[in-house]
C-alpha cells in the first residue's frame, strides 16, 4: 500500500486498475441485474456468470492498458494466472453473496419506507454485490500486481 502512495508509476497503475475495475463493475452489475432481475436466475448463479464476464473484460483492459509493459509472459500463461487469482476471488465472493443476501433482504424489506423505483430485494442484492466486489477488488489488485504482473518494474 505504501508503494502506491510513494511511487507515481504505481499510483498511475492503481488508478488505471481502478478505472478497469469500474468498467468491470459496470459489466458485472449490468449482467447480474439482467440475469437475476429480468431472467429470474438466483443471485449466486447470476453473480457467478457476471463475475466471469467481468474477468474477461478486466484481463483484456489490464493486459493492454494498465500493464502494457507486462508482455514477457505469453498471453495464455498470464490469462491462466489471472484466472487463478480470479477463481480464488470467486471463492471469496460466492460465500459473501450467499451469507449477506438474506440479512440484506430482511433489512431492506423491513424499512419503514419504500425506496423509489425498485423493490427492496433489488437494493439488497446490489448492496450485497457491491460489498463482495470491494472485498475481492483488494485481493485481485495485490495478488495480480505481485504475481500475474510481476514482470513489471
Amino acid at each position: 500500500m505504501t508503494l502506491i502512495l510513494t511511487n507515481s508509476k504505481e499510483r498511475s497503475r492503481f488508478v488505471r486498475f481502478a478505472i478497469v475495475g469500474v468498467i468491470g463493475a459496470v459489466v458485472d452489475f449490468g449482467m447480474m441485474n439482467l440475469l437475476n432481475h429480468y431472467l429470474g436466475m438466483s443471485l449466486v448463479l447470476a453473480g457467478t456468470i457476471s463475475f466471469i464476464a467481468a474477468i474477461i473484460s478486466n484481463f483484456s483492459w489490464n493486459r493492454y492498458w494498465t500493464y502494457p509493459d507486462s508482455r514477457s509472459k505469453p498471453i495464455f500463461r498470464q490469462l491462466t494466472m489471472f484466472a487463478i487469482v480470479s477463481v480464488i476471488g470467486l471463492m471469496i465472493r460466492i460465500p459473501t453473496l450467499a451469507l449477506l443476501e438474506p440479512p440484506m433482504e430482511r433489512v431492506f424489506a423491513s424499512l419503514p419506507f419504500q425506496l423509489p423505483l425498485f423493490p427492496p430485494n433489488f437494493y439488497a442484492d446490489n448492496l450485497t454485490l457491491a460489498i463482495a466486489v470491494i472485498i475481492v477488488m483488494f485481493w485481485n489488485f495485490f495478488i495480480n500486481r505481485y504475481w500475474t504482473y510481476n514482470d513489471v518494474d
